[in-house]
C-alpha cells in the first residue's frame, strides 16, 4: 500500500499517458523507497524490470540482465558480449511486446556500470538513437548510489545532457505519512511516541517497517539497534558505503557537522576534517545534501558564500550520539528514559524535526500564502554595546515585514516558560534589531509538543504551535 507520495504518482501517470517515449529519473537517499514507488505505481504495466547486480563484474552484470530478459518473454537469443548488445536484444523485446506503453524499468544504474564497461555509451544509444524517436516507451532509471545518478544522469554533460523528460527526487515521510503508515500496519503509537520514533529514525519508510506490533517503543528501539545481532546495528556502515563508493571522505564530513549543533562553513568543514579545498569538495557537499543528510542554509544577512553546512538527517545524529560507541546493554534505551544524556539529545533532535517541517510551521502560522525566506542568525557578545550573545536557529522572515522568531523545545508535558527562558527569548530579539537595524516586527514563536503554560510569561508569545501543527 502507498502511503503519500500523491505528487510522485501523478508524475508517473501523467508519463505514461504521454503520446511521446518519456525519460523518468528517481533517486534520492537510501532506504526512501524509490523502487517500492515504482513498483507499487506500474507494476502490472511494466514490460521489462532489471536491477543492478552489487558488485558484480560485466560479465556476472550481463548474465542477470539476460535472466530478467527471459523472466519478460525473450528467449531465443545468444548472450551478449557487452552492453551495446544487451540493449540491442532488449530492443527486440519492445518490439515484440503487446504492451501498448512498454515500461522500462532499470534499478540500482550505477551497479551495472562496472568498470571499464560501455554501459553508459549503450544507454545513451539506447534512449538518443532508438526509444527517444518511438511514440511508445516509458524508461525509468533509479540507482541507491546517488552521487553516480546525480553525475551521470541528472546532471549529465555528454549524450544524456537535458534529455530527462522528468526528475523525481524521493523526499522522506513527513510526520503525518509515518502516522499513516503505522496505522495501515495496525501499530498503535500516539502522536508523541511518533514524534519520538521519528526524532530517531527520521521519515525513512524502510526503518518503519522494522516496528513491531505489541512492543513499546524503547523495546522496539532496543530491538532494532542495541540488542545483540540488533537489526539496525550495522546500517550506518551500508548506508553509507551503498550511496557512496568511496564513503570515507563523506563520514568525515557528517562526523565533523555532528559535533556541532549550528552547523558549519565550507572553511571550518575543510578544517576540522583536513580534506582537501577543491571542486570535488564542493561535489560532495552537494550530493549529501541531494540525499537528505545535511542541509545548506544562509544565516540572514551574509553573503551566499559562507553558507552553512548542517547535520539534517536524523538516524546519523542517532549514531554518533548512541550508536558510534555501541553501550552493552540490550535494554539501553528503555533504562536511559528521562536521563539527562537523553533529554539533551531529544532537544537537538527535536529541532531537526521542525526544520524539516518548516512548511507544516508557516500553515500553522496561516502564512503559506505569504513570500517568506527561513534562516538562522546569530552575534557575539559585546558588552559596550549592550549585545547579549545570540544564536536562532530558525527565523522566518515574512514579505509583510515580520520575522518570526521560532523557539523549539522539546517537552514530554506543557512547556512553562520561565524567567531565564523569557530573557533569552528577549535578548535575541533585542540583539538580532541591534545588530541589523532591521524596521521588521518581531513575533516570538514557541515550537513545542503540548504547548505552554499560561503563565506571565506567556503573553509575549505571539504563536504556539504543537505536535498537532506538525502533523498536519
Amino acid at each position: 500500500m502507498l502511503i503519500g507520495r500523491e505528487h510522485e504518482i501523478q508524475v508517473l501517470e501523467e508519463a505514461y499517458q504521454a503520446q511521446e517515449s518519456q525519460f523518468i529519473a528517481v533517486y534520492g537517499r537510501r532506504r526512501v523507497g524509490k523502487t517500492y514507488l515504482i513498483r507499487e505505481s506500474l507494476n502490472s504495466k511494466i514490460t521489462f524490470q532489471h536491477s543492478g547486480y552489487y558488485g558484480g563484474k560485466l560479465s556476472d552484470e550481463l548474465f542477470e540482465f539476460c535472466s530478467s530478459l527471459r523472466e519478460y518473454g525473450l528467449t531465443e537469443f545468444s548472450r551478449p558480449k557487452n552492453w551495446l548488445e544487451a540493449f540491442e536484444l532488449l530492443k527486440e523485446l519492445i518490439r515484440t511486446s503487446p504492451h501498448e506503453k512498454k515500461v522500462i524499468f532499470l534499478d540500482e544504474l550505477s551497479w551495472m556500470d562496472t568498470s571499464g564497461s560501455d554501459f553508459l555509451m549503450a544507454l545513451e544509444g539506447f534512449w538518443n538513437g532508438w526509444a527517444s524517436a518511438r511514440k511508445d516507451v516509458l524508461l525509468i532509471v533509479c540507482g541507491s548510489v546517488t552521487s553516480w545518478m546525480l553525475n551521470n544522469i541528472i546532471h549529465n554533460k555528454g549524450g544524456l545532457y537535458n534529455r530527462l523528460s522528468y526528475r523525481i527526487h524521493l523526499q522522506s515521510f513527513t510526520l503525518k505519512e509515518c502516522e499513516e503508515y503505522i496505522q495501515s500496519r495496525n501499530i498503535i503509537m500516539n502522536r508523541h511516541q511518533i514524534l519520538e520514533c521519528y526524532m530517531i529514525m527520521g521519515g525513512i519508510p524502510y526503518y518503519w517497517s522494522f516496528l513491531q506490533k505489541g512492543l513499546s517503543l524503547p523495546q522496539n528501539i532496543d530491538r532494532l539497534f542495541f540488542a545483540k545481532d540488533a537489526m539496525l546495528e550495522d546500517e550506518f556502515n551500508h548506508l553509507y558505503a551503498a550511496l557512496f563508493k568511496k564513503p570515507d571522505a563523506y563520514i568525515k564530513i557528517v562526523a565533523a557537522l555532528g559535533k556541532k549543533k549550528a552547523g558549519m562553513t565550507r572553511e571550518e568543514l575543510l578544517a576540522a576534517t583536513h580534506l582537501a579545498d577543491s571542486g570535488n569538495f564542493t561535489t560532495k557537499l552537494e550530493e549529501l545534501e541531494s540525499c537528505g543528510f545535511i542541509r545548506r542554509y544562509q544565516r540572514y544577512g551574509m553573503k551566499e558564500r559562507q553558507a552553512i553546512f548542517q547535520l539534517i538527517d536524523n538516524f546519523t545524529l542517532f549514531y554518533y550520539k548512541f550508536l558510534e560507541n555501541k553501550p552493552t546493554d540490550e535494554h539501553f534505551w528503555t533504562n536511559q528514559i528521562n536521563t539527562p544524556s537523553v533529554n539533551a539529545w531529544c532537544g537537538i533532535a527535536f529541532e531537526r524535526v521542525c526544520l524539516q517541517h518548516v512548511f507544516q510551521m508557516k500553515q500553522a502560522l496561516g502564512i503559506s500564502g505569504v513570500l517568506s525566506e527561513s534562516y538562522s542568525w546569530a552575534c557575539k557578545a559585546d558588552s559596550e554595546k549592550g549585545i547579549h550573545g545570540s544564536q536562532i536557529d530558525l527565523m522566518i522572515v515574512r514579505k509583510d515585514q515580520i520575522i518570526n522568531l521560532c523557539e523549539m523545545k522539546f517537552s514530554r508535558r506543557t512547556f512553562t516558560i520561565t524567567q531565564d527562558v523569557a530573557d533569552e527569548i528577549r535578548h535575541k530579539s533585542l540583539d538580532f534589531l541591534s545588530v541589523t537595524n532591521s524596521r521588521y516586527a518581531i513575533h516570538p514563536v514557541m515550537v513545542t509538543p503540548y504547548g505552554i503554560s499560561d503563565n506571565s510569561y506567556a503573553g509575549d508569545i505571539q504563536k504556539v504551535i504543537t505536535t498537532k501543527d506538525l502533523f498536519q
